[in-house]
């Protein structure tokens, strides 16, 4: 296990490189999307319009911010349960895709995507909402604002912290942990 500072324009040559167990620290420019954020990109790849965001090299954060306080650019910013852009994530990996971060095991199509793809499935501790927050530096609503908390957002972090849960070769830290557990 090993730890990356990381700026996200390396992610796309760095995702590869990473396995289960790694921490990262991100700076750069990570996007929020949710399962209704994710619906709708989907729906848009599939009419062939014009995307949010460039996916190629993309991360995706699974979050939907809370409002921001005074004095503050964001507010409580955790993780959601990843299951719930299993059935997008796929189509969005193999679209170009690098990182996703979130919180939970993933299905076995988004491993596969993975696989397919060298891409980094990240989770950032649920619960620390607050503490995330403090690694953003700016936030721009790009898409979907009508989706209010869960619209796409374009998130400027400095030392964004995550910990790789499954990679590309199949490491995969739920599946480890339960196995070290039971011995």
């Amino acid at each position: 296990m090993a730890h990356y500072d990381l700026t996200t324009d390396q992610l796309k040559e760095m995702a590869p490189r990473l396995r289960a167990g790694d921490t990262v620290s991100l700076t750069g420019v990570i996007y929020t999307a949710r399962d209704a954020a994710h619906k709708r990109i989907v729906a848009a790849m599939d009419a062939g319009e014009a995307l949010p965001f460039e996916l190629d090299g993309a991360a995706i954060y699974y979050a939907g911010p809370t409002p921001a306080k005074p004095g503050q650019v964001i507010g409580s910013v955790g993780p959601t349960t990843s299951g719930r852009m299993d059935p997008f994530a796929p189509r969005l990996l193999d679209a170009g895709l690098c990182c996703m971060i979130g919180k939970g095991v993933r299905s076995q199509a988004v491993q596969d995507a993975m696989a397919r793809n060298g891409a980094v499935y990240m989770v950032a501790i649920g619960g620390a909402g607050a503490v995330k927050a403090a690694s953003i530096k700016r936030v721009e609503v790009i898409a979907y604002e009508d989706l209010g908390c869960e619209s796409v957002k374009r998130l400027t972090v400095e030392g964004f912290s995550a910990i790789v849960s499954q990679d590309h070769v199949g490491g995969n830290l739920y599946t480890q942990g339960v196995a070290q557990y039971k011995r």
